[in-house]
C-alpha cells in the first residue's frame, strides 16, 4: 500500500513538473510572438534577456533591458528591468513590478520616473482577449522629473480600478495620494511661499470607453472615452482648495460636452498661480479672473466660490462668458 502512494506521489510529481516546463516554454513562445508581432506593426521592441522562474507553483518572468517605441515615435520607453509574475493554476491574474527608475522619451520632453517599490495586481477574464476586469496600482514613493524643468512626487499613491457589473467598457477609477509634490515647488513659483506639497489629492469618477480594455489596447489602438462621471476630484494646497463633481460626454472627435461643478477655496490666489505660470496664457487667465469676479460678486462670497465649467461647441465657458477652446480628450 505505502509503496502504491509512494509511486504514485512520484508519478504526480513528475507530471507536475512536466505541465510547469511546458507552461514555462509556452510563456516564452508567446512572448517571443508579442515582441516580434508589434516589431512587424513599425515597434520598436528589444530586450537583452527573458528568464522565466518560479518552479513549481509560478511562472516568474523578467525581461532585461527592456525598450519599447511607437511606431510614430511618439513615446519611447526604456527600462532595466521589467517582473510579470503569475500562479501556474492561475494565468488570468498576473503580478507587476517595475524598477525602481524608467526612462519615457517624447518630441517634447524626456522623463525620468523614479519610484520605491512600484507594483500592480492585474485580473483579467479568463479568455484569450485577456479582458480587464480589475487592476491595482501602488507605489510607496514617486518623483517624475522632466528635462523641461518640473517634477512631480507623492508618497502613497493607490491607483484602482473596476469593470462594472454588466457594463464590460465602463470602468469605476479612484486615486489617492499623500504628500504631493506639488509643481508649483519648481520655478517660477518657487520663491513665493508656496506649500511645496498638495495635502490631499483624492480622485473617484466612473469613465465609459468605446469599447473593452483588452490586450489589444495594448497592441493597437487605445479605447478611447465616451463618458465621465466624476464622483469627486478633491485638492488642497495649504489654504488652497479645489473640489469637483459632474458628468461630461465625449464625441468622437474628442471634445468634451457637459458640467464640472466647482468649489474654490482662496480662488484669488489659484488665479494668481495660473497668472503666474508660463503654461497658461495671459488672454485665458484674464477671461476667468473677470468670470471668476462676477461670479463672487452675485454670490456674495470673497473667498469660496462655487460654479459651474461648461463644455459645450468645443468651448469651455463660465456661465455665458467663453473662457478657452476645449480640450481635446484622446488616449494616444
Amino acid at each position: 500500500m505505502m509503496k502504491n502512494l509512494a509511486m504514485l506521489m512520484i508519478l504526480l510529481a513528475f507530471g507536475w513538473a512536466g505541465y510547469w516546463v511546458l507552461g514555462s516554454w509556452r510563456v516564452e513562445k508567446n512572448f517571443d510572438r508579442w515582441f516580434e508581432d508589434r516589431r512587424n506593426d513599425g515597434w520598436v521592441a528589444e530586450y537583452d534577456d527573458l528568464a522565466i522562474l518560479g518552479f513549481p507553483n509560478r511562472f516568474d518572468t523578467t525581461f532585461t533591458n527592456l525598450t519599447l517605441t511607437a511606431p510614430d515615435a511618439s513615446m519611447a520607453w526604456a527600462m532595466p528591468f521589467f517582473q510579470l509574475f503569475t500562479l501556474s493554476y492561475r494565468p488570468n491574474h498576473i503580478i507587476v513590478v517595475w524598477p525602481p527608475k524608467q526612462t519615457f522619451t517624447t518630441p517634447l520632453e524626456e522623463l525620468t520616473l523614479q519610484t520605491d517599490n512600484m507594483r500592480a495586481s492585474f485580473v483579467f477574464h479568463p479568455e484569450t482577449e485577456l479582458t480587464l476586469n480589475r487592476a491595482n496600482i501602488s507605489v510607496n514613493k514617486l518623483n517624475l522629473k522632466s528635462t523641461r524643468n518640473w517634477q512631480l512626487g507623492a508618497d502613497n499613491l493607490s491607483l484602482a480600478v473596476y469593470q462594472q457589473e454588466g457594463q464590460s467598457a465602463s470602468y469605476r477609477i479612484a486615486l489617492r495620494a499623500q504628500d504631493v509634490a506639488s509643481p508649483l515647488a519648481n520655478p517660477p513659483f518657487s520663491g513665493i511661499g508656496l506649500p511645496k506639497a498638495l495635502s490631499a489629492l483624492e480622485v473617484d469618477l466612473t469613465a465609459k470607453f468605446d469599447r473593452t480594455w483588452t490586450r489589444r489596447a495594448v497592441e493597437h489602438a487605445r479605447p478611447q472615452l465616451t463618458q465621465i462621471n466624476l464622483a469627486l476630484a478633491e485638492i488642497s494646497l495649504g489654504d488652497l482648495g479645489l473640489a469637483m463633481n459632474g458628468d461630461i460626454t465625449i464625441d468622437k472627435a474628442g471634445y468634451p460636452n457637459g458640467n464640472i461643478n466647482i468649489r474654490a477655496v482662496n480662488w484669488r490666489e489659484i488665479v494668481s498661480l495660473a497668472r503666474d505660470s508660463p503654461q497658461v496664457s495671459p488672454s485665458i487667465t484674464k477671461a476667468i479672473n473677470g468670470a471668476l469676479n462676477l461670479v463672487a460678486q452675485l454670490s456674495g462670497t470673497a473667498n469660496t466660490i462655487e460654479f459651474s465649467l461648461t463644455f459645450s461647441d468645443r468651448f469651455m465657458r463660465i456661465g455665458p462668458i467663453p473662457i478657452a477652446p476645449a480640450p481635446v480628450i484622446k488616449l494616444r
